[in-house]
């Protein structure tokens, strides 16, 4: 399993590879940890043009917890402040829990399906 700063690494080489300039991360040493969003703790915030990206990276304990689905609702239902547009969601999951991360995806509206992106962090 990897430590939480890894999860953390991989989530931003994958924004990085994509395109995604960070804004702010946890566990970095020149850029500021971001703020909570409604009081949950995210990993990264990122940018691409005018696109907003929330990075979040889960265990196999925060997958089972019930409180998940409203917790991805919360996020991303989420807009930056001068704009209309919604933010992408980068969830990082071990590579083992990615079609368990889907599951839950699907499960959600499909307009908001649209907006995440299941990332397998890799060893």
């Amino acid at each position: 399993m990897f430590s939480k700063s890894e999860r953390v690494d991989k989530l931003i080489d994958h924004l990085w590879k994509n395109g995604f300039l960070t804004l702010s991360r946890k566990y970095g040493k020149y850029l500021p940890e971001p703020e909570p969003v409604g009081g949950y703790d995210i990993d990264a915030v990122a940018k691409y043009k005018k696109k907003i990206a929330i990075g979040i990276t889960l265990t196999y304990e925060e997958l089972n917890d019930p409180k998940l689905i409203t917790k991805l609702y919360f996020l991303l239902k989420q807009h930056p402040k001068y704009s209309k547009n919604r933010v992408t969601l980068f969830i990082g999951v071990p590579s083992e829990l990615v079609e368990k991360t889907q599951l839950i995806v699907s499960s959600l509206e499909s307009n908001l399906r649209d907006q995440i992106k299941v990332v397998p962090l890799h060893k």
